[in-house]
């Protein structure tokens, strides 16, 4: 009995008769042969197909067919060492699902606009399904990394009653007579969480509604956020490395075929895992931008030109630690040794890409972290849940988040990372 498969469990099944459900990306043909780019959602591959090889009227269908028309084939696996996967299909049976007329997507140059505006189509390209099956390992990667360090999965409400990152970025709505806020952060949940299981993480999507049209920024994205108990920078640090060389090494194992379709550089991921990320102070990163001729203002936060100075030093990616107090939210702990700056840490991308971790040690002292919100102008019955949490057994934590598009635009070498998730969300884009 002959049952359906899928082109990415093809290469273990040569000389056998397989039935593949897919759509087709192009045909040409020469009127004794015809060769067809077919795809199924889980690769991508030649069917070739002769009159002697299947009926007059199958063939005929086959040489006409348009652009994403929905076909099941029937066929012999055969080698082909021209083929970028080793194999193609021998075709012996066609059966026409549905035909399509005046696909909007054709050979020639599509601006991004109108790519967007038909992102629902144009997901089934050949580089946009690449990018998708590279966020999938990833996701993947991350899951399993916390889960073997046994983790606990305690993902965060959506709709807050406080702010996390700042109020000038917080999407308002409307609950049942008072105002909620989607999050932006998990990260005070995850605080409570960690006093609970030891070693917590949510992931989930996060909202920002600052109107930022930046190649490195949405208004909604996804998020992992783990915090641990009895951690401190050093510690936050490893962990967040631990996560990074994890992820890449998933990838390169796994989606080789993608990556070859993005045309990405491998050498700058594999040196990725070929060792320890180098460690710098935010003084040091200053006098790295500074020396490269670029004015900046010591006290400043970096900005994604200063990012890309600082991660261009190194061929790694790097962990800058230890930013001024002044511009690091309520939370973050203040160095006891130098209470002017904070027990922080960011990990920028190699290649301009920037940070894509960033995270550190949080004030675990109830006195403490209520003047830090007193002087932060926030409201402390707001945050009485979470200065419970110092109350109540208090103990030294820390934690960090990781943007997964940021993180796919690196790792799959794009520009922008409107093209790193199904549907991106921007300040001019809320549809498709």
């Amino acid at each position: 009995m002959i049952q359906k498969t899928y082109i990415s469990h093809l290469t273990s099944k040569k000389n056998e008769t397989v039935e593949l459900a897919g759509w087709v990306v192009k045909v040409r043909d020469s009127g004794k042969i015809c060769f067809m780019q077919f795809r199924d959602g889980t690769g991508f591959i030649q069917v070739v197909a002769t009159p002697n090889d299947m009926s007059a009227e199958e063939f005929e269908i086959m040489r006409h067919l348009s652009i994403e028309s929905a076909v099941k084939i029937k066929g012999i696996v055969a080698e082909n060492v021209k083929s970028p996967s080793g194999i193609e299909i021998i075709a012996k049976e066609l059966t026409l699902v549905s035909k399509t007329e005046n696909y909007p997507i054709t050979p020639k140059e599509h601006g991004t606009d109108f790519l967007m505006d038909i992102r629902h189509l144009w997901i089934r390209s050949p580089r946009q399904h690449a990018i998708l099956r590279i966020r999938h390992q990833i996701i993947t990667a991350i899951r399993h990394y916390f889960d073997d360090l046994d983790f606990t999965l305690t993902d965060a409400p959506i709709f807050t009653a406080n702010e996390c990152e700042g109020s000038s970025t917080l999407f308002t709505t409307e609950y049942f007579g008072e105002n909620a806020y989607l999050s932006q952060s998990g990260q005070l949940y995850m605080e409570a969480a960690c006093q609970a299981v030891g070693r917590a993480y949510c992931f989930g999507p996060t909202f920002r509604a600052e109107k930022s049209n930046t190649r490195r920024h949405l208004t909604e994205f996804w998020m992992v956020e783990p915090e641990v108990a009895y951690m401190d920078l050093e510690g936050c640090m490893e962990l967040a490395e631990g996560l990074i060389q994890a992820i890449v090494k998933r990838v390169l194992e796994h989606c080789p075929q993608e990556l070859k379709i993005l045309e990405r550089n491998l050498e700058p991921l594999e040196s990725v895992i070929a060792g320890p990320f180098p460690r710098i102070s935010y003084d040091e990163a200053v006098e790295i931008i500074k020396k490269s001729g670029t004015h900046f203002e010591y006290g400043d936060d970096f900005g994604g030109a200063d990012e890309t100075i600082i991660s261009n030093a190194f061929n790694r990616p790097v962990i800058v630690h230890s930013y001024p107090t002044a511009i690091k939210p309520f939370y973050m702990k203040k160095d006891p040794k130098n209470p002017s700056v904070v027990r922080n840490m960011d990990v920028l991308a190699p290649e301009g890409y920037g940070e894509v971790i960033g995270g550190g040690q949080r004030e675990e002292k109830y006195e403490t972290l209520l003047e830090s919100i007193l002087a932060s102008g926030l409201n402390p019955e707001t945050y009485s849940w979470y200065l419970d949490v110092r109350r109540f057994g208090a103990v030294p934590h820390a934690g960090f988040g990781l943007g997964v598009e940021r993180c796919v635009a690196w790792i799959a070498g794009i520009s922008h990372v409107r093209e790193t998730g199904l549907f991106p969300r921007m300040p001019q884009r809320l549809r498709p």
